[in-house]
């Protein structure tokens, strides 16, 4: 599938232990073990305790962000950590204030919610995409022909979790003008070598492809972002002084922290910035180039094997998401097959299977799940 590794890569590689039938890196990415160590060095940090053991637990936050900062191009200060993609939606879309937030039906449940909770206590309202039968792509086309004076917002999907599909953020951002741009970038960001910089709101958590464990993410803003996003749910750590405990509502911090609620866990931030370091090491688009061409060998192996493919094939339009149509609304029983021989997955309905594939995806899980949907085995 891919050349022999560099040296970088083969310590990137060397460090992830998952089983090595495993295709389902957009449900979750098994960690690494430098994000193991991470994790066991601060628990042990934690149990000791003594003097100043919760600054310096607590310093992983810092870690984290600079590592943010260097992967998204965005500055430290534009950056907040959250606990999840679906926190991090949700403080975003209760404070963009007025107006209409425009996206897919489509889009992964976390990406949908929030801007139905914030409409329900009259902070904005939600205007969706024209319906279709199949999962719809958002593109600048379809964006463009639905928007109005009144959509003050675009919320969209990096990579899509349904299809695979990847949104062309330049064009969105070039037909909505000044209004937001909020990327949900959790099925993309550290495998797919965007321009996060587009967007106003990019918010992704750590669980799946950066493999950095639960209790993890956040939200880059750009300066418009920063500036019209209101810390509507920003807490105590959101604010200046958040340890003078005089019972006054203090100023909000002029950065993006003042969307923090409250501290994150040290474990969890700590593991992050562990993931996202090795990101760096060896470089978002040498594991993009892996991934893509692992797709590519999975899309081969389901052509051969006579199953078709209803995701995108072109490399540009596609990032680790490969989605295998199965017919008769058989998939329940083919993801069972696929089970019993070893392989993850995800059922998506009655008649697709996800697969998605990471640097590390082996050449047996790529063959194992083509012979299996292929009933050669």
């Amino acid at each position: 599938m891919s050349p022999e590794p560099t040296a970088a890569e083969s310590a990137y590689l060397s460090s992830f232990v998952e089983d090595p039938l495993y295709l389902n890196h957009a449900s979750y990415g098994p960690p690494s073990r430098a994000v193991l160590d991470t994790s066991a060095r601060l628990m042990a940090d934690a149990a000791a305790g003594g003097p100043n053991a919760s600054a310096r637990l607590h310093s992983e936050d810092t870690r984290a962000k600079a590592a943010i900062s260097r992967l998204t191009g965005t500055p430290a200060d534009r950056i907040a950590l959250t606990a999840n993609t679906s926190l991090g939606l949700m403080q975003v879309a209760f404070g963009i204030g007025g107006g209409d937030v425009l996206l897919s039906g489509d889009e992964f449940p976390a990406n949908v919610y929030p801007w139905l909770r914030a409409r329900d206590v009259g902070l904005l309202g939600v205007r969706l995409l024209p319906s279709a039968d199949a999962p719809l792509l958002v593109t600048p086309e379809l964006v463009d022909a639905s928007l109005s004076d009144d959509v003050v917002a675009v919320s969209v999907s990096a990579v899509d979790f349904r299809t695979g599909y990847v949104a062309d953020l330049a064009g969105i951002r070039a037909v909505i003008g000044d209004r937001l741009l909020v990327v949900d970038g959790i099925q993309g960001f550290g495998v797919a070598d965007l321009d996060w910089t587009l967007a106003d709101a990019l918010v992704v958590g750590g669980q799946k492809w950066l493999r950095a464990g639960w209790g993890a993410g956040f939200v880059s803003l750009s300066e418009r972002g920063l500036d019209r996003i209101r810390p509507v749910l920003g807490s105590w750590m959101g604010v200046e002084g958040p340890t003078r405990y005089d019972g006054e509502e203090h100023d909000p911090l002029a950065d993006a922290g003042k969307h923090s609620i409250t501290n994150l866990s040290p474990f969890a931030t700590g593991s992050l910035a562990t993931a996202l370091e090795l990101v760096e090491d060896v470089g978002v688009a040498t594991i993009a180039g892996r991934v893509s061409e692992t797709a590519a060998a999975l899309i081969t192996a389901l052509d051969a094997a006579d199953v078709p493919v209803v995701s995108p094939r072109e490399p540009g339009l596609r990032a680790g998401i490969v989605v295998a149509g199965v017919a008769d609304s058989a998939a329940p029983l083919a993801h069972a097959r696929l089970a019993a021989a070893g392989v993850t997955s995800t059922l998506h309905g009655t008649d697709r299977i996800r697969f998605s594939v990471h640097a590390s995806t082996t050449t047996a899980a790529v063959e194992t799940a083509a012979a299996v949907l292929g009933g050669s085995s």
